[in-house]
Parts: C-alpha cells; sequence; structure tokens
C-alpha cells in the first residue's frame, strides 16, 4: 500500500521529466547571447500585496538535480544554471512563501515556464525544473509557504480553527505572485523579457494551471493543465466515498477482488471502440454490471476467493459515486475502468481484522478542513453524514480553491491558450469532472466551437492519474501548446503513447473532447493510423 502511495502521488510532478524534454518546437527561439549572466545582485519588485523578505542568487553547476520530500526521483543532465530564491510575506500574516527560478547559464530559448505542484504541495519538488532548465527554459515554481505532498501541518491555527492565509497561498495566491517576481528575475539576469510564458502542472498543478486561467488571465500565453483537481471542494470528499461504503456495508475487497471487477469492466467495454485492443475509448459508457462476477472465483495470495454479492454491491456503489440518502447524485464514481485499489485500499490488522486505508490527500481534507481535527476517524462517517460533510465543504470552500469558475472570457480575451489531458482511467480524480467543467465553460462562452479557439481537452484511454508524464504512456503536450500559442497550430488530436492491457505500449492519436478513437476496421491495433476521431453515439 505504501509503494503504491508513493508511486501515484508522485504520478503528479517529478515524472514530468517525459513532458518537458525538448522538442523541435521548444528549440525556436534565439538562443540568448552567452556573455555571462547577472547572477549576484538581482532586485526584485515585491508584487502588490507582498513585501519582499529575501533576494539570493547563485550559481549552480548543475549535473543531477535530487527531488526533494515524499516524491523523490531526479533530473540528470542538467546544465549550469543562475538558481534565484526570492521569499515574499504578506504583511500582518505572518507567512513566508519561497519563489525559486532557475535560469540556464547558455542556450535560454526565450521563454518562461512556471510549474505547479502534487497533493499538498504547492510547486515543483527540484525533477521538474531541472527537466525545463535542461529544456532550455527560465522555469520558476513556488512552496506559498506550505509543506510536502502530505504534510498537512498548515491547516490548522493552534486554536483549531482554519489557518487562511496558507490555504489561499496553496489555492491560487501564490501562484500568481510567482508568475509575476519570475518574469521580473528572468528580465533582469537576461536583460531581456521572455517572448512567451508558460503554466505545466498536473493534478494540484493542474488545478492551479486553472485558477490562473480564472484568476489571472494576463498571467501566461499557454496553460498546459493536465489531469486537474478542479472542482476541489467536491471531488476530494468524493473521492473517500469508497471507504465511507466499505465501512458502512462492512465489506472490504480484496485487492485480487477489486482488481478481477476492473479486468472483467475492461474486457466487456474493450470494442466499444470497434477493436479489442484492450483499451476503452469511453469508459462513461461501459455499463458492465458487477453483478455479473458474484460466484466468480478468484485465486489471490495463493488462496481461493469467491466474489460475493456484498463484494459487487460494494463495487458497484463506488463506480456510481456518491449519492444521498435519497439517492441524489453528489458527484461522479471512480471511472468503471480505474484501479479501484487507490481509494478502496484496505488493511489487516494485527488481530485479523480487516480495515479500510484510505488515501491520504481526501482523508486529510476531510479531518483538518471540514472536522478541523486531524485524529477524527474516518470510518466512523456514515452515508448520512458523509452528505453533510460534501456540502460543508462546497459551503466553505468553493470560493477559495474550487476552481470551477466557468468564466474564461478574460483568459480568452488575452489570447492565451489552455490545453488538457486527463486519464480515462484516473483512480483519484474522476475524469468526469474535467469534462463537466468543459461543457459548463462552453454553455458560459457560448459553445463548443468558440470554446475550441483557446481551450482543448484530449481524454487518454487506459491511463491513470497524470500517466502520460511516463508512469502510464506519454504525451508531449507542451510541444503541441507551443506550437498553438507561438504559431497559431491548433491541435487536432494529440499524439500519445499508450499502455494496453497487456503492457505493451501502442500508439494513438487522442482525440479532442467530444470525439473518441474509432477503429477503421484495418490496420495494425498499436498503430495510431489505425484509429479516426469520432464523436461516439448516444447510450
Amino acid at each position: 500500500m505504501r509503494r503504491r502511495l508513493l508511486i501515484a502521488i508522485a504520478a503528479g510532478v517529478p515524472l514530468a521529466a517525459a513532458v518537458y524534454l525538448p522538442t523541435a518546437s521548444a528549440e525556436t527561439q534565439t538562443p540568448a547571447s552567452a556573455t555571462p549572466l547577472n547572477c549576484a545582485e538581482v532586485p526584485v519588485k515585491a508584487p502588490s500585496g507582498t513585501k519582499v523578505e529575501s533576494v539570493t542568487a547563485v550559481r549552480d553547476a548543475g549535473g543531477t538535480i535530487k527531488g526533494t520530500g515524499l516524491l523523490g526521483g531526479e533530473a540528470t543532465g542538467v546544465p549550469a544554471f543562475c538558481k534565484v530564491t526570492v521569499t515574499v510575506t504578506h504583511p500582518g500574516e505572518g507567512d513566508h512563501a519561497k519563489i525559486s527560478t532557475w535560469l540556464p547559464e547558455k542556450g535560454w530559448n526565450g521563454r518562461f515556464q512556471a510549474l505547479g505542484g502534487s497533493a499538498y504541495l504547492a510547486g515543483d519538488n527540484g525533477v521538474g525544473m531541472g527537466n525545463a532548465v535542461k529544456s532550455g527554459y527560465a522555469a520558476t515554481t513556488t512552496d506559498a509557504g506550505v509543506g510536502d505532498a502530505l504534510d498537512v501541518s498548515w491547516a490548522l491555527k493552534s486554536d483549531g480553527t482554519v489557518n487562511t492565509t496558507p490555504l489561499k497561498n496553496f489555492s491560487y495566491r501564490s501562484q500568481h505572485e510567482a508568475a509575476v517576481v519570475g518574469k521580473q528575475v528572468v528580465a533582469s539576469v537576461y536583460a531581456k523579457r521572455a517572448a512567451y510564458s508558460y503554466f505545466t502542472g498536473c493534478s494540484t498543478g493542474g488545478r492551479e494551471g486553472y485558477a490562473e486561467a480564472q484568476r489571472y488571465p494576463d498571467d501566461y500565453d499557454g496553460i498546459l493543465a493536465d489531469a486537474p483537481a478542479v472542482n476541489w471542494d467536491e471531488f476530494e470528499v468524493a473521492t473517500l466515498w469508497p471507504q465511507v461504503v466499505m465501512n458502512n456495508e462492512k465489506t472490504y475487497p480484496t485487492g485480487c477482488e477489486l482488481d478481477a471487477f476492473t479486468n472483467a469492466a475492461v474486457k466487456a467495454c474493450d470494442t466499444l471502440d470497434g477493436a479489442k485492443d484492450g483499451l476503452v475509448n469511453d469508459p462513461s459508457r461501459c455499463d458492465f454490471d458487477p453483478r455479473r462476477l458474484i460466484g466468480t472465483k478468484v485465486v489471490c495470495d495463493g488462496k481461493e476467493l469467491t466474489i460475493t454479492a456484498a463484494d459487487a454491491s460494494v463495487v458497484r456503489k463506488i463506480w456510481d459515486g456518491p449519492r444521498t440518502a435519497s439517492g441524489k447524485k453528489l458527484w461522479s464514481g471512480v471511472p468503471i475502468t480505474a484501479d479501484l485499489k487507490g481509494l478502496a485500499g484496505s488493511t489487516t490488522t494485527p488481530d485479523g481484522t480487516v480495515v479500510g486505508a484510505p488515501f491520504p490527500v481526501p482523508q486529510f481534507w476531510v479531518t483538518n478542513w471540514l472536522k478541523k481535527d486531524p485524529s477524527f476517524d474516518i470510518s466512523k462517517i456514515t452515508y448520512s453524514e458523509f452528505t453533510r460533510l460534501f456540502k460543508q465543504s462546497q459551503a466553505e470552500y468553493d470560493k477559495v480553491i474550487g476552481t470551477d469558475d466557468p468564466d474564461l472570457s478574460g483568459f480568452r480575451a488575452s489570447g492565451g491558450k489552455l490545453l488538457t489531458w486527463h486519464g480515462q482511467d484516473d483512480q483519484y480524480i474522476p475524469t468526469q469532472g474535467t469534462v463537466e467543467y468543459r461543457k459548463q465553460v462552453e454553455r458560459e462562452l457560448g459553445g463548443a466551437k468558440k470554446v475550441d479557439d483557446f481551450y482543448r481537452v484530449f481524454l487518454a484511454p487506459g491511463t491513470s492519474h497524470c500517466g502520460l508524464n511516463g508512469q502510464d504512456g506519454s504525451a508531449d503536450g507542451l510541444a503541441a501548446l507551443t506550437s498553438w500559442v507561438e504559431h497559431g497550430k491548433a491541435p487536432k488530436t494529440l499524439p500519445a503513447t499508450l499502455i494496453a492491457a497487456d503492457g505493451k505500449p501502442v500508439q494513438r492519436n487522442l482525440c479532442r473532447y467530444p470525439e473518441v478513437p474509432r477503429y477503421k476496421g484495418h490496420g495494425a491495433l498499436d498503430a495510431a493510423t489505425s484509429f479516426r476521431c469520432a464523436v461516439p453515439s448516444r447510450h
């Protein structure tokens, strides 16, 4: 469980190497002069509402950059760079947020890239920064004055009330200040402004990208915001639902049994795209009934288990998603083709009792920000209390961290471009949340065609949370975004390498929402050219 957790959390940030490697489009700018950089005294004007506490500038020889904290990882072959660290505070609020900007000593491509965070980590842990520098970018990130990926010690004050300053920083404020400071540093060190500015992130980083588009539409020319944790106040509570179901039903399917349900769903819906290729092109249309597995034998750790009606009922509720006691749907469930073990994990205590093993991110949100009691036992949450917590989260936190304002007219007017990919098998952030947000933007701004002019979403079959960052395939969203921003070439598809059910890589062109891949009826199943994009038929 621990290893699985680390891999899942890590998917959001340090594996960004696959996204931020150099591409042809990333090398079109004229490199900056080889004149020695001004990496000594870097003047910084404090962003509005802040005070600059300190500025340090040092030369870093590069080489191998080790990722800090829980996420770890490393970036290798990083060229020498100037490392500028600016600490800012909001007078009277007692916070201290660090903004770090790394500027390649040679070969700057003229671009500025800011990097987002993962889970409760507000910014990059060094790996994405190193790879951005390696690709020729001047890169910026901020810690927002909070902690590591699973550090929520900043959530509450000593009197048990919510610490609103770091929450505001984590939610949106620090990313904007990082944009302002980072651009100043670039202009000062290189004696010229960046030609283009980009924001990149996945998960929490994806949410931060959407926050930028919604609140500060002039900060970036392009935003790559993948598997975005938008609707935070809702989906964070919703992703505790699998634990609530198991605890209330007193039924904890084993990991092997959970996998049996997922594998059966994939097998049943595999041919929706016309090809038996181990990839389900549109899980939202998969209507596999888990009750079909009742009585099925599963071998797990040498033991033969029989799937029960209670197991099937639990899985059915998890796939369906949280509902009120009267049956009103609150949020989307875990995608039917996604790994259930991430949110429906369980463990056996020394005395042989099976108990739930909740994913820490939603668990901490409920215990700290809703219950305001880090020691609260989430296994005691009833169905009715779950509904109350869901509505409480909406009421208390939507305005600060919901990141679901569909009015992107300011970003459109600024000329910005927003690009998102989201895995169809995302086990932590329901893909349908991104789909629903996109629909809301269409309703707000006059339809799909107008929205496509500046905001496009690509859904990736068979792909887990932040998986295209190298965990579960790959895609170069940044290359597509730079081509769109700098050359006006809007991406019709997003080339990707996906991993089929048999573990083998296949090439696919991800389709622009609402289209999905469909087999042409001939051609190799691992070739992108064998598929076309088509609007799915009605249910």
